[in-house]
């Protein structure tokens, strides 16, 4: 693992895990248990409005944290009720946690490459709609990060479970100088709370 990713993810404070929100992640870690028991594919697909931020930074930590606890098969992806962008503030968010961050299109829609370790893959993040490839059409497990997506999507074809863990959206600070300050808190959050269901898995 890239060592700065590596200190990173370490120095995450699962004491900041609030016994309210371990209630709800609890459901989450309890999938991700039963599939490891059964040693089936664990497909998780973030899902938020616009798959632009809280959805990244919950598929990046997801195959973040399942590299470093050891727990195979596990498959990340994300998506939305609509397709936008990966925001820049996301990546930039992503980028001083020490990730790798590469750009590998120029468009509305860029296709970034995030590495964690150089010997693994890396994730793929773009904004898509949630059952647009390459996430998976059915057994996976839909974590529904903002309440807009929760709200507005009452089914999602082909997802085994339905998990609401949802977020603040950090666009609330957007153009403000509280910006950059605020998507590392909901970066830190996220992978703090990720954190914390691999580590009970």
């Amino acid at each position: 693992m890239i060592a700065a990713v590596k200190t990173y993810f370490e120095n995450l404070n699962l004491n900041d895990v609030s016994a309210e929100r371990q209630a709800i992640l609890r459901p989450l870690v309890d999938y991700i248990k039963a599939k490891n028991k059964s040693q089936q594919p664990i497909n998780l697909t973030f899902i938020c409005t616009h798959n632009s931020r809280r959805s990244h930074f919950g598929q990046v930590w997801a195959q973040v944290a399942a590299a470093y606890f050891g727990i195979q098969n596990v498959h990340s992806f994300s998506g939305g009720t609509e397709a936008t962008a990966c925001n820049p503030r996301t990546i930039a968010a992503f980028e001083r946690t020490g990730l790798k961050v590469t750009k590998t299109t120029e468009s509305e829609n860029p296709v970034y490459e995030i590495s964690f370790n150089a010997s693994m893959a890396p994730v793929v993040a773009f904004s898509k709609v949630y059952d647009q490839v390459p996430n998976p059409a059915q057994g996976f497990a839909a974590i529904m990060t903002c309440d807009h997506a929760e709200a507005n999507c009452p089914f999602i074809p082909g997802a085994e479970r339905r998990l609401p863990i949802m977020y603040v959206d950090p666009k609330v600070s957007d153009n403000t100088p509280e910006e950059a300050t605020t998507y590392d808190a909901r970066c830190r959050q996220i992978a703090t709370e990720i954190k914390w269901v691999f580590e009970n898995v």
